[in-house]
């Protein structure tokens, strides 16, 4: 399936949302890294409640297309397949723990 055109991006906070919005991008991101750079698709799966094989898939190739993450294959039975971060992808992790820190100071408020 093609990716979704949406033409280009008006901004750069729309060029930056197009590559980490949406409900699994960024937490992927922040669990790859917080897992040593390096996690595998089995154990994002269980990681991530509630997302499908489908969905997760899904989300891993693009952003394996925006060059945040690096896939490798191992050739062995059963496939053996790693995720880690780009440098570009490295990059983005202050900005999703500033959000996680904003994130639990509103819990702890109640909003």
């Amino acid at each position: 399936m093609a990716k979704k055109e949406l033409g280009a991006p008006i901004c750069s906070i729309d060029y930056a949302f197009r590559r980490i919005g949406g409900k699994y991008k960024a937490r992927i991101l922040w669990y790859i890294q917080n897992e040593d750079n390096v996690l595998r698709y089995g154990e994002l799966m269980k990681m991530l409640q509630n997302i499908t094989s489908k969905m997760l898939t899904q989300t891993l190739r693009e952003l394996e297309d925006d060059q945040l993450i690096s896939r490798k294959v191992y050739p062995e039975v059963p496939p053996k397949v790693e995720y880690s971060l780009t440098d570009t992808g490295l990059e983005l992790i202050p900005f999703i723990d500033h959000l996680g820190s904003w994130g639990r100071k509103q819990m702890e408020l109640g909003k």
